[in-house]
């Protein structure tokens, strides 16, 4: 049979590491996958929210999905219900984080099916019902269904992650009207296989994605205003380089650089014609570490001056890294926390963390705790945040998160291991 109803122990359920909601490394662990879900920086596990609906117990008319995987059963729908489940009966470990979970048996009726059932049911479930975004639909057509790549994710890959990086984007309404096949090519785009192509310069293409970002984030299209017509609310300047590059010979994108922090050319003028946007710029206090640390001397303060080494280095030569360098920044930043801890004697990094975040977050300025906010970087979520960066994920690529990161690991370093 295809389908079949089975018991089967929580300990043995394997959490689905390719869930489109949230994918990670295929090789992770259960428990990497819930430290994915409980520091949920994309908002898309809701674990507490999901617990309270639960109600006072474990809900059996809703069996997860499970596919054998090399005789493993690896949950392909249900992955939040299995994380609570693990965490009831502390399979994982949830740190400093706060859940009330209900009650869950030990073994629960899964939904044993072929790996075909399996990713019907998962697309018939979220993708149709619109709990997917636009990205994740086609991500999952693609990998899992055999489809072509969309030109909608060809261009968020092509432009290095633009789209994922913005949600405003990342809309329905934006895939089938702004970023259309037609729209793209009267922007100056077109497709050779899984490659987009460009009229444009490099700084000009920066301008052209900058200009269609404010034009959505401010609703100056919408699915209420100038609906589709995306050429005719771009800005002057915009328009005049579209229209100098028509004739203009197509290339392959280079390399935008993070596409979560490009910068920002355009300035918005209101349409009083009196007031302009301030243009973004870069704070002073947003550097690695805070700044520089005065540690006494030791394997501690050794390792950290070779990481801003490192870290100088890549700054002053970016163009010779790709984007994944990030990831090798917040295993160092990891690797130091972990050495900071064991010199004082502690196990986990979490107990040591907790010992001095209060006094460390006390130090920070105002900037810098707001900062840390606006990144979900806390005493909470910063033992999650340094284990994904021992592993390649996405996420450790997030170039502000990092120095978020290094920020409050230098503050609680100064206090653990500051000079006297």
């Amino acid at each position: 049979m295809e389908q079949t109803i089975k018991y089967i122990a929580i300990s043995d359920l394997v959490l689905w590491t390719e869930n489109p909601r949230d994918p990670i490394d295929v090789d992770a662990t259960d428990q990497d996958v819930v430290n994915r879900a409980i520091l949920d920086q994309n908002a898309k596990w809701n674990l507490k929210r999901l617990a309270k609906e639960m109600g006072d117990f474990y809900d059996f008319s809703e069996l997860p999905t499970v596919v054998y995987i090399k005789n493993k059963p690896v949950v392909y729908d249900g992955n939040r219900r299995i994380i609570l489940a693990k965490i009831k009966h502390k399979l994982v470990s949830i740190g400093n984080y706060q859940i009330n979970v209900p009650d869950i048996p030990a073994q629960i009726p899964c939904n044993v099916c072929a790996e075909r059932i399996a990713l019907q049911n998962v697309y018939r479930k979220h993708a149709e019902s619109g709990s997917w975004d636009p990205l994740e639909r086609d991500i999952f057509l693609h990998k899992f269904i055999g489809e072509n790549k969309s030109h909608y994710l060809i261009f968020d890959e092509s432009t290095n992650g633009y789209i994922s990086s913005h949600p405003e984007l990342n809309k329905g309404f934006v895939r089938k009207e702004v970023l259309n096949d037609k729209n793209l090519s009267d922007l100056g785009f077109s497709f050779e296989e899984d490659r987009m192509l460009s009229a444009h310069s490099k700084d000009e293409l920066i301008i052209l994605l900058n200009d269609i970002l404010n034009k959505v984030s401010e609703k100056k299209i919408s699915t209420r205003s100038n609906r589709g017509d995306i050429l005719g609310v771009l800005d002057t300047r915009t328009k005049d380089i579209i229209n100098k590059n028509k004739s203009a010979k197509h290339r392959i994108i280079d390399d935008l650089g993070n596409a979560s922090s490009l910068p920002q050319h355009s300035s918005i003028i209101h349409t009083n014609g009196l007031n302009k946007r301030t243009k973004r710029v870069k704070s002073n206090n947003i550097v690695l570490f805070g700044g520089p640390l005065y540690l006494k001397s030791g394997d501690i303060n050794n390792l950290y001056r070779d990481i801003c080494e490192i870290y100088d280095y890549y700054e002053k030569n970016k163009i010779k890294f790709s984007n994944s360098f990030l990831s090798i920044v917040r295993m160092s930043l990891r690797l130091l926390c972990e050495s900071a801890s064991k010199d004082l004697g502690n196990s986990k990094i979490d107990n040591y963390i907790s010992a001095y975040s209060k006094e460390a977050k006390s130090r920070l300025s105002q900037d810098a705790k707001t900062f840390l906010s606006n990144l979900n970087v806390s005493d909470n979520t910063l033992p999650q945040l340094l284990h994904t960066g021992a592993h390649d994920y996405s996420a450790s690529r997030l170039y502000e998160q990092t120095i978020g990161v290094s920020i409050l690991l230098g503050a609680i370093l100064s206090i653990s291991h500051g000079k006297k």
